[in-house]
């Protein structure tokens, strides 16, 4: 029984370890590229340094186009639905359009004499007849 026991430890402890070191196909991250620290601060400080250039109506004018950048994004992203699925609203177009389709395909035939005659129209309608 404690052999038992052993063997089922030991067994668990290397399914574990196998399970823990083996890497997931999703997972194939490559580091981060190196960052040039002096290059981003050269960037913040010159963008620190324009800002208090601008005038108070330029500021002003700055503001607004980032507010209006900002909302047409989140228009964008709300649009697509990318945060919590699709609305209910393009549920219901999907749904509506769906159905439409469906309706567009033809009737299934009852028998095989139906299937004849309406071969027989569509090569008519299609020959010009």
């Amino acid at each position: 029984m404690n052999k038992l026991i052993a063997i089922l430890i030991a067994g668990t402890f290397a399914l574990g370890s196998v399970a823990a070191m083996a890497q997931l196909p999703g997972s194939d991250k490559t580091p981060a590229a190196p960052v040039d620290q002096k290059a981003l601060k050269a960037e913040k400080d010159k963008a620190k340094a324009d800002a208090a250039k601008m005038t108070p109506e330029e500021k002003a004018a700055a503001k607004k186009a980032k507010r209006a950048a900002r909302q047409a994004e989140l228009a964008a992203t709300q649009k697509s639905g990318q945060e919590g699925g699709a609305s209910p609203q393009q549920k219901a177009d999907e749904a509506k359009k769906a159905a439409q389709d469906s309706k567009a395909q033809p009737k299934a035939l009852p028998d095989a004499k139906a299937k004849q005659d309406a071969l027989k129209e569509q090569t008519k309608k299609a020959s010009g007849q």
